[in-house]
């Protein structure tokens, strides 16, 4: 069975391909099911790894409050589990931040960084969401999707939202400056209309050293969902240039 012991949970993984590691981490309240359509997009010339969070798809919740420190190191021991000293990662949302917190605090194990709709900061968020940042028929679905595969049932999931609520609105508090520290080859991406602000956004990317831009046109918070041929195409792209 796809299960790895990460700090004490069953976490369900997928691995896929072959070629330079790439590590995959999806967003709050998603399964690993958003991230097939990159996994196809880097194969062949990649091998991708990707495990669920607690509480996410597959993978039971464990006790307590979330936190990006917890995320953070759940990350390193999926990385340490797969015996990878180092891997690109490909972030969305949650995952976004993860690896901007890994490339920050770890550059040691961080090939490159691609950030898809991360936030810093509470206040990176727009005022309110702009209606077509989350259009409700796609968050619906992954959702559902979650729902059905939560092995704690429809209790677990309740939980978890609640969960993710509280973590939303009180992390993370990451301070811009902080992420010059960044030597990885890095590309921020969101949707031109993202639940996170463009000039958010923006912020990241220029304070990453060499940071690289990409504001995906039509799409909003779920752009991997809405514009997967696109953004797979970008990130493959940015990833064959560093190869």
């Amino acid at each position: 069975m796809p299960y790895l012991s990460l700090r004490g949970v069953e976490s369900y993984h997928e691995v896929a391909g072959d070629g330079a590691p790439v590590v995959l981490l999806h967003g709050g309240g998603c399964s690993l099911e958003v991230l097939q359509p990159m996994a196809t997009a880097l194969d062949p010339g990649y091998r991708t790894y990707a495990a669920e969070r607690p509480g996410h798809g597959r993978t039971p919740d464990r006790e307590g409050s979330f936190s990006y420190a917890d995320v953070l190191a759940d990350t390193l021991a999926y990385l340490d589990a797969l015996g990878l000293p180092d891997a690109h990662l490909v972030g969305f949302s949650d995952g976004a931040i993860a690896a901007l917190l890994l490339a920050r605090d770890h550059p040691d194990r961080v090939r490159s960084v691609v950030a898809i709709s991360a936030n810093i900061d509470p206040s990176g968020f727009v005022e309110g969401g702009p209606e077509r940042a989350m259009p409700l028929d796609l968050a619906h679905a992954i959702e559902a999707r979650n729902a059905e595969l939560a092995p704690g049932g429809a209790a677990e999931v309740a939980r978890v939202e609640e969960k993710l609520h509280a973590l939303w609105t009180t992390e993370p508090h990451i301070a811009a400056t902080s992420l010059g520290t960044i030597t990885a080859p890095t590309l921020v991406m969101a949707g031109q209309y993202d639940m996170v602000s463009l000039e958010h956004t923006a912020l990241i990317a220029r304070s990453v050293p060499g940071g690289q831009l990409c504001i995906v046109p039509d799409a909003g918070h779920l752009l991997i969902v809405e514009r997967p041929a696109f953004v797979g195409y970008v990130v493959r792209d940015f990833l064959d240039a560093l190869h």
